[in-house]
């Protein structure tokens, strides 16, 4: 059985994670779809005028209608009462690895003794995570074995829940890159135990990767100009121009939009210039760069809460990196928020991105409180997190906001987010595509 199969069987086999009903105030014998929720005030487009007392109609995973006040629901109608809720837009998450969050020499240990079976099970423990914590759809940036695109398929066919998920299959590096899995490995383990074919050198070979992830089924093509923090490659350019223009180009001609990795300066500028469709991490961002970025309308995502998951790790264990990843860790935390600071005001796109496997699933909403933090306000991190996300995904007409025609993937809180962004840590209710998600 192939690996891409194995674990789309597998997935299939969890689906008692199913969404369940809510009470109906109509006799049992009701035949309706429809459910009606009365939400006390709404963010339904953000960054556009609040609305009061609301009547939300979902029928058939769509918003069917939205009705000043709350309205009588027809007989036989399901009513969810979120009336002293604040109610949004499913939240989206444009960079995730849903496969794992352990990392460092944990996550290498778990490589080791975990094979893809199991591997499996823990993407769709994690993608259970994520979506009940609001966010309903998420943009996975790499993953090995074809986990996350069985996960992807598997929820497509209604045999398990999870968020929606546009997903690159595998990130694509020279060889001796970020995402060339055998770096700090010994030459057995790496030859043994490491998938390669997401490597490329020169032109044609990166035409090639591009186009063998296409096949695979990947949404977006992901790929890095630098090195990474966690590879232990450093900030400098991995990848020559020609190799890069050949991934962005083949991507763009098979539909396909392009998300870099990159950390140093120089990176962030030829995939800036190259046309790629969105910068992740962008730690060294300089107002020149952002000018350009806001001008071609190239996205940023800064990815801010990997420091949460290393301060936590490191804070369990002094010694949970080798030294020198250790140290390009430490830069990291002293250098986050910095290109954001500089991005936000020259009016670069900001689109919500946590590096969640770097972070911890589950934990994606702690990214509002680093954006705040970092100059941006709460009702434009939230924005970040709906509108600018779903434009950076392609999918402005299918979520982003709640407006009629738009799948019902629907959050409510406590308390308002536009004034305490923390709020959003505490999910009241999640519906995904008309689904009800149980905590």
């Amino acid at each position: 059985m192939k690996p891409t199969t194995l674990a789309l069987a597998l997935l299939a086999s969890v689906g008692g994670l199913a969404a369940v009903a809510v009470s109906a105030q109509a006799p049992a014998a009701a035949t309706s779809t429809q459910t009606w929720i009365h939400a006390g005030r709404v963010i339904a487009v953000p960054g556009q005028a609040v609305r009061g007392a609301t009547t939300i109609v979902v029928q058939d995973g769509r918003i069917a209608a939205m009705h000043d006040g709350f309205l009588p629901a027809p007989a036989g109608a399901k009513v969810i009462d979120l009336k002293g809720k604040t109610v949004l837009p499913g939240l989206i998450d444009s960079h995730t690895h849903l496969g794992s969050d352990r990392a460092g020499n944990e996550g290498l240990a778990a490589a080791m003794t975990d094979g893809l079976a199991l591997n499996s099970y823990e993407t769709q423990w994690n993608g259970m995570k994520t979506l009940r914590a609001g966010f309903t759809t998420v943009r996975n940036l790499g993953d090995e074995g074809g986990k996350v695109l069985a996960y992807r398929e598997a929820i497509k066919r209604g045999w398990v829940q999870g968020p929606r998920i546009v997903d690159a299959g595998e990130s694509l590096s020279t060889t001796g890159g970020h995402m060339d899995s055998r770096v700090g490995l010994s030459d057995e383990a790496g030859e043994g135990l490491v998938h390669t074919e997401n490597l490329c050198d020169g032109i044609d070979d990166c035409r090639r990767a591009v186009r063998r992830q296409v096949g695979r089924g990947a949404d977006v093509i992901k790929f890095a100009t630098t090195g990474g923090v966690n590879s232990g490659t450093g900030l400098a350019t991995r990848i020559y121009e020609d190799e890069a223009r050949a991934i962005i180009d083949t991507a763009h001609a098979y539909g396909r939009k392009v998300a870099v990795h990159a950390h140093g300066l120089d990176g962030i500028k030829l995939a800036v210039r190259l046309g790629a469709d969105s910068i992740e991490h962008g730690t060294t961002i300089d107002e020149e760069t952002a000018r350009m970025m806001a001008k071609q309308g190239t996205y940023y995502v800064p990815t801010l809460s990997t420091v949460n998951g290393y301060l936590e790790r490191l804070a369990a264990n002094p010694n949970a990196y080798p030294p020198l990843i250790k140290k390009q860790i430490d830069w990291r935390i002293g250098i986050t928020g910095k290109s954001l600071q500089i991005a936000y005001p020259l009016g670069v796109k900001i689109a919500y991105g946590t590096d969640a496997g770097v972070s911890k699933h589950g934990r994606n909403a702690d990214e509002f409180e680093l954006l705040v933090k970092f100059g941006m306000p709460p009702a434009e991190a939230i924005k970040a997190a709906t509108v600018h996300a779903a434009g950076l995904l392609g999918l402005e007409k299918e979520i982003g906001t709640l407006e009629v025609g738009k799948s019902a993937d629907i959050i409510a809180v406590d308390g308002d987010p536009l004034v305490d962004v923390k709020v959003l840590k505490r999910m009241a209710f999640v519906m995904v595509r008309g689904d009800v998600v149980v905590n």
